[in-house]
């Protein structure tokens, strides 16, 4: 039942954006690859720029939060849910391309970029074959695998600030580093990247992808919900190797453990929560830390509000 403030941003919502994009108290499990999360009070799925910039000129002018949200790969959501609006970006995904440029909305899957620029005979791309998230989600925290990152393919990106004002960004503008980049530090949302890649063979690209594919899945627990790979990095070591070192593979809280086939994973067994997860990263990081001293840091995000007692 919404009280009446609430049902007040209702209304303003459903006079500047199409009613049948806004959802109330939407349970946001089932947009996360964890399978867990609480409810939002306001979801909303924009088909256009024009929407998420109504919606995010509103909530700053009346000082709603708003949580942006791609498909979901490296996430945990809280059980508690997300208060305000959680503006969903998976309906703005158009790939297009222009000679060696591709430009892809925020919320296309990089898989599917990476499989269009194969498709136009371009390389540099290869790379994100295998990895699930979304553009806006790769140019957020510049993702990366098997030695390439979006910094070293990304253009531009269109972006829109806290305000609701648009903005380009260039390549140097992004700030691109390890895991960071400057959309995190000023809270932007992206619309979308442009990629500039370089002519190639389609032959010789579609061998990498494959060689990659095979890599991935042959290492990574891709049968059990997950939020992909937990921990950054640390400099000198291998997240992945000091869990596997420290003896933590397969060791459980409630419904998640950490993945038998790859330690640096954390997958949901059986029905496990966000509270789970929550309590297995500090659990794996104390132990880290006990036993090698060394602070392991989350490279999954991790939002939203915890379950109330």
């Amino acid at each position: 039942m919404l009280h009446r403030m609430s049902t007040n941003i209702l209304q303003d919502l459903e006079q500047m954006v199409p009613k049948e994009i806004i959802k109330v108290n939407e349970p946001l499990k089932k947009y996360t690859y964890t399978e867990t999360g609480g409810i939002a009070d306001f979801y909303i799925s924009p088909k256009r720029y024009e929407d998420v910039q109504q919606v995010v000129k509103y909530a700053y002018e009346h000082d709603i939060p708003v949580t942006y949200l791609g498909n979901g790969s490296n996430i945990i959501i809280r059980d508690g849910g997300i208060r305000g609006i959680v503006l969903s970006l998976l309906e703005l995904n158009h790939i297009q391309a222009a000679d060696a440029t591709i430009v892809a909305g925020s919320g296309a899957a990089i898989i599917d970029v990476s499989r269009k620029a194969r498709d136009l005979s371009l390389t540099g791309l290869e790379f994100a074959c295998g990895i699930p998230g979304s553009v806006g989600g790769a140019v957020y925290m510049n993702a990366g695998a098997y030695g390439g990152e979006i910094k070293d393919v990304i253009d531009y990106a269109r972006v829109i600030d806290e305000k609701g004002d648009m903005l380009q960004l260039t390549h140097n503008e992004l700030a691109l580093d390890y895991r960071n980049s400057i959309i995190q530090s000023e809270h932007y949302v992206v619309l979308e990247a442009a990629f500039t890649l370089t002519p190639g063979k389609q032959e010789a690209i579609q061998e990498v992808m494959d060689d990659l594919t095979e890599r991935r899945e042959s290492k990574q627990p891709l049968e059990y919900p997950s939020c992909g790979s937990v921990f950054r990095r640390p400099p000198g070591h291998f997240a992945g190797k000091l869990i596997q070192d420290a003896e933590l593979q397969g060791h459980r809280v409630g419904g998640v453990e950490v993945s038998k086939k790859h330690a640096g994973f954390m997958v949901n067994v059986d029905h496990g929560t966000a509270t789970d997860y929550e309590n297995l990263i500090k659990h794996v990081q104390q132990v880290v830390k006990e036993k090698f001293d060394v602070t392991l840091e989350r490279e999954v995000r991790i939002i939203g509000e915890p379950l109330e007692d």
